[in-house]
């Protein structure tokens, strides 16, 4: 966040409410920072003196202190209640460049007036690298397979399926199915792995409707 060049007049000082708010604010600022050290800033801006407002600031990546003033996103809170109570993952930039995700939460008081600002700044640019280093990870060889290979076990009900969905889409039932189609579907199964699965050729007789004989004779031919 850049700091508006121009202070605003200063604010009334409020009430003991509005110092509560932001004692509490100041708590949440200061655990977040030091949850995430050297990655996400968190600053907690005193809305109600915009010419100093920052109060609190945690894993200071931007360069700020406490003392220095409200960003335009806080000059623009003080001067509209009704702005947004939270801006979320928007784009931004620290003053060296480096590309940050931030993240506004306003805090009001019970006057319905902006009181506080706590302010998120997640270094984006630590991720860059390493999304690289998963793209190049995680990237496969274009080229033709002879066949599609699962790593996995197959199951009775995966094998139900593809039995019931190639007669299907011949607008058929599995036992409907002419013995040049039961043959094409039970190589199907073969290739796809499910005859490796225990009790699959039992399956595969019940919902065919043909005797263990004729599949091994469908394998065969």
């Amino acid at each position: 966040m850049t700091a508006h060049q121009r202070p605003p007049e200063r604010r009334p000082e409020g009430t003991a409410e509005d110092e509560l708010l932001l004692r509490e604010a100041e708590k949440i600022v200061t655990a977040i920072g030091r949850m995430f050290p050297g990655l996400c800033e968190v600053v907690l801006h005193d809305l109600r003196r915009p010419d100093r407002a920052i109060r609190a600031i945690e894993s200071n990546l931007s360069g700020r202190s406490v003392g220095d003033p409200a960003t335009e996103l806080g000059l623009a809170r003080i001067e509209d209640p009704d702005f947004p109570g939270i801006v979320q993952n928007y784009a931004n930039a620290f003053p060296d460049g480096r590309p940050a995700k931030s993240t506004s939460i306003g805090i009001k008081n019970s006057a319905g007036s902006y009181v506080a600002a706590i302010c998120l700044n997640l270094d984006v640019s630590l991720f860059a690298s390493v999304a690289r280093s998963l793209t190049n990870l995680v990237r496969t060889e274009e080229q033709e397979q002879p066949l599609t290979e699962t790593l996995r076990a197959r199951t009775a009900a995966e094998l139900r399926t593809v039995v019931e969905e190639f007669a299907a889409a011949r607008g058929q039932t599995p036992r409907s199915l002419g013995t040049p189609a039961k043959k094409e579907l039970v190589r199907l199964v073969r290739t796809r792995g499910f005859l490796e699965m225990k009790h699959s050729v039992q399956v595969v007789t019940e919902l065919l409707g043909v005797s263990r004989a004729t599949v091994y004779n469908y394998l065969r031919g």
